[in-house]
């Protein structure tokens, strides 16, 4: 049997009906990845001979009758998550040697379910870029073309289930971190509810592990089927236990509906601030098509639907106001030289953005009440709506661009050149409001790469666009080994 590419449904089974054992899945997979990964250069930090020791015990505990959700199956999990004993630098040079004490919240839930945690993947410098490339571990290349990006920032966990390293993964999103690989390599990725899911011991280092509350930023299940995010997401969810003093389970209400034909389903592939390129344009026709043939109602406007360009411009001022935060004195009186001499009447994402790193703390207040304004209106929005279609990005993933200033990057739409973060708007659209989105494929470009697109749900109701993507997978096929 190869067990490459198989869910981690059925590789659970399988381990279930001894088909096959944890120490036989844990090393087939450590030689594909000493056999294959030189050319993705997606595990950036192998952990392999815990690995075989923890795959040792779940067959022990199996054999004594234990039986958890992630019992033996073998999953890789971001470089910026701590793992005691191993190093967690965000590709950041000075922080190469920080080695955590403890787990990260999201590792120790993974171990408490059976998981064999292989090692990490790869990250740009600190979370920061759509790719995943950093002086200390390199480059990582996408499995579809390796002269293009996986995404970032969660790309080496990405690629890694795109290449069969590993059933499961775990990363993160602040500003499509999970959604863009998953897009860009064919695979499948939700982003969480804000604050549905714990984060502790996923801080820029030397931080110390604290349960702190992200404005924006989430961590979330990566795997290749959707039924399996929703596996790696009942083990994710739940608040940490030192904010509450005890662990307790979170129960989220079930999807709205089981059938395609009762969903109620608003399709967008234009936005007013980026042009949207004609593969991933056709990737959303693909999947507006699908649902409407499964009886769904498909609309293409509503009037319910938050305003677009101040939704990005939201999400742009509160994006990048938290990005400087840690900025030298200098640098920051820089950025606000250049601010002031923006134009009154530059309203440009760029524009937004540099004035968004000088944000004062009135401002950011006046940004953050904006967005509750958008929050009322997607509660207005989903009382008629069940979900939203739209891209993830414009484009699939484009040539590794490593110009050492991103904000004079360019990203290709259709043979126009666009400032490179544009192509950040259709993240933005569910991260402001803290909104779910399961990211899913949805066929490939005329070059053969992966396209996906996004499915956003209401709030707290994650298992509505996960049931939907479910239907879509069935309907649609799935994930696609590279060829």
């Amino acid at each position: 049997m190869d067990w490459r590419f198989q869910t981690a449904e059925r590789l659970a089974a399988a381990l279930r009906a001894g088909e096959v054992t944890s120490a036989e899945l844990t090393e087939e997979t450590i030689a594909r990845i000493e056999r294959e990964d030189g050319t993705i250069n997606a595990i950036c930090v192998p952990d392999f001979d815990r690995a075989r020791a923890a795959a040792r015990a779940a067959d022990q505990a199996r054999a004594r009758g234990a039986d958890r959700p992630l019992l033996g199956i073998p999953v890789t999990v971001k470089e910026s998550y701590d793992i005691a004993g191993l190093p967690t630098s965000w590709g950041m040079p000075l922080h190469r040697n920080h080695r955590p004490a403890e787990d990260a919240v999201q590792v120790s839930r993974l171990k408490a379910a059976g998981a064999v945690v292989l090692g990490k993947t790869n990250v740009p410098f600190g979370l920061q870029d759509i790719q995943s490339f950093n002086e200390i571990h390199g480059t990582t290349n996408n499995p579809w073309n390796h002269e293009r990006t996986p995404g970032g920032s969660s790309g080496g966990s990405a690629a890694a289930l795109a290449s069969g390293f590993g059933a499961l993964s775990i990363g993160s999103d602040l500003a499509g971190s999970l959604r863009t690989p998953a897009h860009f390599c064919g695979v499948y990725g939700h982003k969480p509810t804000l604050g549905l899911a714990a984060t502790r011991g996923m801080s820029v280092p030397p931080a110390p592990p604290l349960p702190t509350e992200h404005d924006l930023a989430v961590v979330g299940p990566m795997a290749r089927s959707a039924r399996d995010l929703v596996l790696l997401l009942d083990v994710m969810a739940g608040p940490d236990p030192l904010t509450f003093g005890v662990a307790y389970d979170v129960t989220l209400p079930p999807p709205r509906h089981e059938r395609l034909r009762d969903h109620r389903v608003l399709v967008l592939d234009d936005h007013p601030l980026v042009p949207t390129g004609a593969a991933v344009r056709a990737g959303v026709d693909r999947v507006a098509d699908a649902l409407a043939d499964g009886g769904a109602r498909v609309e293409r406007h509503s009037a319910l639907l938050p305003d677009l360009t101040e939704a990005a411009l939201i999400y742009t001022q509160l994006l990048f106001s938290s990005s400087v935060a840690r900025f030298p004195v200098e640098a920051y009186e820089q950025l606000r030289t250049r601010a002031a001499g923006l134009g009154a009447d530059d309203r440009s994402l760029d524009a937004t953005r540099l004035r968004a790193m000088v944000f004062s703390h009135h401002d950011w207040i006046e940004a953050n009440a904006r967005r509750e304004l958008h929050r009322h209106g997607w509660r207005q929005f989903f009382a008629e709506f069940d979900a939203v279609v739209c891209p993830v990005t414009p484009t699939p993933a484009f040539p590794h661009d490593h110009a050492p200033d991103p904000r004079q990057r360019r990203i290709d739409i259709d043979g126009v050149d666009h400032p490179y973060f544009d192509q950040l708007a259709w993240a933005g659209l569910a991260t402001m409001p803290g909104l779910p989105a399961t990211a899913v494929p949805a066929g490939r470009s005329s070059e053969g790469l992966p396209v996906g697109v996004q499915l956003i749900g209401p709030m707290f109701e994650d298992r509505t666009p996960l049931r939907l993507a479910e239907l879509l997978e069935q309907r649609m096929g799935g994930f696609q080994a590279p060829e």
